[in-house]
């Protein structure tokens, strides 16, 4: 067994097992920064009749949408009431980024996006944008009024892209390929831009070797983050209904099975890559099924991170290069 009282320093320039989002910002700063939702009240070409209707067949916003994020709000309001929704658990924060989060945050005429980016980089406190969106709601003129804004704030564009497999894309409705979402971060991170991406684990029709094929996929995209969720069914979508009725499509994750398996993945993964979350959580109301009872977003880095320790092993460690 390894020694755990000795600690190494690793790639990322301290002991924990992962490049961690939390110290990619100390780093950055020199201290804690907070993000704080956003609802601006977009929506997506799937879902308007644009490239389809329903949107993706996974999602339900309100399920991971804070309490105060309600689009009727300002962007400014949305934001006094978020920094104070943080206040109790981070403390310590001082400084905040703005996270555009519901729906596709550039699919509106760039005026629009102005005014509601520009109102909150107005807030004392806000540093940056997060700028959520899809592969298909950019373009050269928005990317470069990003680019610009770069000069003075933290910005960055965190496309869904879900999953590296254009049958998969196909199946949950979300109306652009894989190689849209190569294209869109390649032209981003040309900008340098940061360029994150959101990524689901146990998507219908995937088995589990093919779930871990993607580390070599992603790793060789130029992102500075990567968000990682395991799949949830959330009642009222139409997922919900296709699970009911063809349950074996899925592999689904038990706690322990998705234990094991995203450290395998993360020693797949390139140890350039921040992560910033390798979970998702959902109120339990919202859940078909138990879920991984009351385990916390907090808790289970713990767990991952103690694992990790107990078999000497770090993200990166079997990360081939390009």
């Amino acid at each position: 067994m390894p020694d755990n009282n000795q600690k190494r320093t690793f790639l990322w320039g301290n002991d924990r097992r992962f490049n961690a989002y939390s110290n990619y910002f100390r780093r950055k700063y020199g201290a804690r920064v907070q993000k704080v939702s956003i609802d601006a009240g977009f929506t997506c070409p799937n879902r308007d009749g644009t490239k389809g209707s329903g949107g993706c067949t996974y999602c339900n916003n309100d399920a991971f949408n804070p309490s105060y994020c309600i689009p009727e709000k300002t962007v400014a309001k949305q934001i006094e009431e978020g920094i104070d929704f943080h206040k109790w658990r981070y403390s310590e924060a001082v400084s905040y980024l703005a996270y555009f989060q519901a729906f596709s945050n550039t699919y509106a005429p760039l005026g629009t996006l102005k005014k509601l980016y520009y109102e909150a980089l107005d807030h004392h406190g806000v540093i940056g944008l997060i700028i959520g969106t899809r592969p298909d709601c950019i373009d050269d003129e928005k990317l470069d009024f990003l680019k610009e804004l770069s000069s003075r704030y933290y910005i960055a564009v965190e496309y869904g892209i879900e999953s590296c497999y254009n049958r998969t894309l196909q199946r949950i409705n979300r109306g652009h390929t894989f190689e849209d979402a190569v294209e869109a971060v390649e032209k981003t991170a040309e900008l340098g831009l940061n360029t994150g991406a959101h990524f689901i684990f146990g998507l219908p029709g995937e088995s589990r070797l093919e779930m871990l094929d993607q580390a070599a996929v992603i790793s060789a995209l130029p992102l500075t983050t990567v968000k990682f969720h395991q799949l949830q069914i959330i009642k009222g979508t139409a997922m919900e209904k296709e699970y009911q009725m063809n349950p074996s499509d899925f592999e689904l994750f038990s706690w322990d099975e998705y234990l094991m398996f995203i450290i395998s993945f993360l020693e797949r993964l390139n140890p350039d890559l921040v992560v910033e979350r390798f979970t998702g959580e959902a109120p339990p109301g919202f859940l078909t099924g138990a879920g991984w009872g009351k385990k916390r977003t907090d808790q289970i880095v713990g767990l991952v991170e103690k694992k990790m320790e107990e078999l000497d092993t770090w993200q990166g460690r079997l990360f081939k290069g390009q």
